[in-house]
């Protein structure tokens, strides 16, 4: 059986002190080497074919270099981008990913958690926080790093990387005002998630300030994030027999079941009614009419969430911002267009 290459190995072929080779082949501990020998060695460990023993490392660091991933839903498309860029940040510095699926399932989550416990991972970057969120909660308390990802936990100091919710919805709705709208309808996400209840408290504010009125028999709920419940809600809606011209989807899942609804009725987007989601998924430009949403920082929030969770892990008594917000931006598409003339 071949040996195992080992540090030693290294700094004998090297000529370098065993430390130096250690911090050279540490991405936390090469920077404070040269460039020149970094790379001297970390050439000869490839070509001796030396790999990092993360056991043993772990019992001198008690790390395990491991990150539990929390999201909600693995069939969503706006997850794989937040978990490639959270990856982008650990691989470079050594760590791998320990992905969970909650199916937006409260006691689900609380078992998986228990199980990335039990692997005894360095740090949570949760991507399925609800508004309360007392399990989660209670490990943060206990000391274990955690930064929660495109929600955030009222009421509590875990920090969080967000996207402008309030920007976004202000955009949607000065964009259709523009228009011409002004009998809006809104199929709001889930009130136990910040990102729902965010966007309908907004929506609410800003119409306000436009000076219009929104109904409360015009707002309709949701049970989860998805196609199913945007059909159901914009059935309800459109069974009221209430007029409205445009209608704003909390998320783009929730209108593109509300465009299926739309069709069911014999209803046009937009000829009949404008449709606005949130997200920018990224299949939405080739569906047509192709949905008028907000660009959210997918890949962007979950390169800062990771930063984030390793800077706690690296710096326990830093001062970490509890909340960041990252910058959204308007995505104009066909599903918008000024309201038909009123017949008289």
């Amino acid at each position: 059986m071949k040996k195992s290459v080992t540090l030693k190995d290294i700094a004998r072929e090297t000529g370098v002190h065993v430390s130096t080779v250690s911090r050279a082949l540490d991405p936390n501990g090469q920077k404070i080497l040269t460039l020149g020998v970094v790379e001297k060695i970390r050439a000869c460990a490839s070509r001796m074919g030396y790999r990092k023993n993360n056991l043993a490392f772990g019992l001198r660091t008690n790390r395990t270099m491991t990150i539990g991933v929390i999201i909600p839903d693995l069939t969503n498309t706006l997850f794989p981008l937040i978990v490639r860029g959270i990856e982008s940040v650990l691989e470079v510095r050594g760590y791998a990913s320990i992905i969970v699926n909650t199916d937006n399932d409260a006691n689900r989550k609380v078992k998986l958690l228990d199980v990335l416990l039990e692997r005894g991972v360095d740090g949570i970057i949760d991507a399925a926080a609800d508004i309360s969120d007392p399990k989660i909660i209670e490990v943060f308390e206990q000391g274990l790093p955690i930064v929660t990802v495109n929600r955030a936990i009222q009421g509590s100091s875990i920090p969080s990387i967000i996207n402008d919710d309030t920007a976004g919805m202000q955009l949607l709705l000065k964009f259709l005002v523009e228009k011409g709208h002004r009998k809006i309808a809104h199929v709001a996400g889930p009130q136990f998630l910040t990102t729902g209840r965010t966007r309908l408290q907004v929506l609410e504010n800003t119409l306000k300030d436009l000076n219009l009125t929104l109904l409360s028999e015009l707002v309709e709920g949701t049970s989860r994030f998805d196609e199913d419940e945007g059909l159901r809600a914009t059935e309800v809606l459109l069974e009221k027999k209430l007029e409205f011209t445009a209608l704003v989807c909390s998320n783009d899942r929730l209108a593109i079941g509300a465009l299926e609804a739309l069709k069911k009725h014999g209803l046009k987007c937009p000829d009949d009614i404008s449709v606005t989601g949130f997200n920018n998924l990224p299949y939405l430009r080739m569906a047509m009419p192709g949905l008028t949403t907000i660009n959210i920082q997918k890949f962007n929030v979950g390169k800062a969430s990771a930063e984030l969770v390793l800077r706690s892990i690296d710096e326990p008594d830093a001062v970490i911002p509890s909340c960041t917000i990252l910058p959204v931006q308007l995505i104009e598409r066909g599903s918008v267009k000024p309201p038909a003339p009123t017949k008289h």
